[in-house]
């Protein structure tokens, strides 16, 4: 046989076939360039791509700690516990590495032990999470920041893995949770929306990992309209100009939801949080549905937020709309994130269609659009409205003038 169909076999025979692709792998460089520290974790390393770094020993140092808080719940026979979920994650070995693209060479006992130390810490830190309090406090600052590297694509472990050890260990103190529910909390804490997660969104699919779950917390809850054309980019000051409003959602049918009222041209946004956090979680999401078999329903939000908020001063007006909580400190640096999200970003599905289609024909009517030349012309700032008005009283007058003028007698 010849050599090059020996290695092309060997490739075809070597394929994972239990998994149809590898869930979790290296964020690809064309978007890693764009912004590198967002799929970088900061302060824990799950999983084996970023395991040893040197800036995330503190954390790593801690983890049997947590690990044998965690076991020590379940009862005093932490050593029972512990070999079960070992034996546990041994038995599902080839399966999680077929999670991995390209990872390591590590030994079946050094990934299970990963696997266990990890998925523990994972359960723990959340147990042990304030759900009270002063978001912006030292401790729940740093629990967002570790909860934010949860979710991170390069740092998970596979959710099977993360399931097997919750059901030998907080399902046993808490039967009627579930792990979505306890992960819910963590991902309250990142959701870059105003809007809180809702479980029943998830669905019964189980999903690929963390990232995943919070992937399936954005889902809609209608069919993907058919693309046919690429719609058409409307910034907020444009839509302003014929006299379309921006207000928030109050009545959302998902939580990433777009709609136009047409009676009261008005478009309604869900409010965001617009930080670190939202540019890291985005980031990772769109990663996720760019090179997995998933909907692109955050893409499409992320790509509608960079048609909306063009430039500073759309920033400005969606701030002064309330459908934006900006804290990165000028306007400038809210439009450039938000810009610069998409890019190398390949839109395959757009689920706005029907609100950007019922936009573009109420800008495209006559009156909005010819009320829009008036409104740049002569009443877009103050001084031109003043100028406006007394240009009106001078005609008023002198027309008054003449007419009495003319209906005058004649001497």
């Amino acid at each position: 046989m010849d050599p090059a169909t020996q290695y092309l076999l060997n490739r075809v025979h070597n394929l994972k076939d239990n998994v149809k692709f590898s869930p979790i792998y290296m964020v690809p460089d064309i978007l890693r360039e764009v912004n590198p520290s967002s799929f970088t974790p900061r302060v824990v390393s799950i999983g084996p791509f970023h395991k040893g770094h040197t800036n995330l020993k503190s954390v790593e140092n801690k983890k049997p700690i947590d690990m044998k808080e965690l076991l020590l719940k379940v009862g005093s026979h932490l050593d029972e516990t512990m070999d079960k979920c070992v034996k546990k994650v041994r038995g599902s070995i080839q399966k999680i590495r077929k999670y991995y693209f390209e990872m390591k060479k590590y030994t079946d006992d050094e990934l299970v032990q990963m696997m266990v130390m990890d998925g523990c810490f994972i359960l723990q830190f959340i147990d042990k999470l304030p759900i009270t309090g002063n978001l912006f406090s030292d401790n729940r600052l740093r629990s967002r920041n570790i909860a934010l590297d949860l979710v991170l694509l390069e740092n998970q472990i596979p959710f099977f893995v993360l399931q097997d050890i919750y059901d030998l260990t907080v399902a046993k103190l808490r039967p009627k949770s579930t792990l979505t529910t306890m992960l819910k909390v963590l991902l309250d804490l990142i959701n870059p929306l105003e809007k809180p997660l809702r479980v029943e969104n998830v669905g019964t699919e189980k999903p690929h990992h963390i990232l995943g779950l919070l992937h399936k917390f954005y889902k809609p809850n209608f069919k993907l309209p058919e693309i046919t054309e690429i719609p058409r980019a409307h910034s907020i000051i444009e839509l302003d100009r014929v006299g379309v409003k921006m207000r928030p959602d109050n009545n959302l049918t998902w939580l990433m939801a777009m709609e136009f009222e047409n009676s009261r041209p008005t478009l309604r946004i869900p409010v965001a949080r617009i930080d670190n956090f939202f540019e890291v979680v985005l980031r990772n999401l769109i990663a996720y549905e760019q090179y997995s078999p998933v909907d692109n329903y955050v893409t499409s939000y992320a790509m509608a937020m960079h048609m909306l908020a063009a430039t500073p001063a759309d920033i400005a007006k969606m701030g002064k709309s309330c459908v934006i909580v900006s804290h990165l400190g000028s306007n400038e640096k809210a439009s450039d994130m938000i810009s610069s999200i998409c890019k190398n970003v390949n839109l395959q599905d757009f689920y706005y269609i029907e609100p950007w289609k019922n936009v573009a024909n109420y800008c495209d009517s006559y009156w909005p659009r010819n009320f829009g030349v008036f409104k740049r012309t002569y009443i877009d700032t103050p001084w031109k409205v003043i100028a406006l008005v007394a240009a009106i009283i001078v005609f008023l007058i002198t027309f008054v003038q003449f007419f009495r003028q003319l209906v005058a007698p004649f001497p």
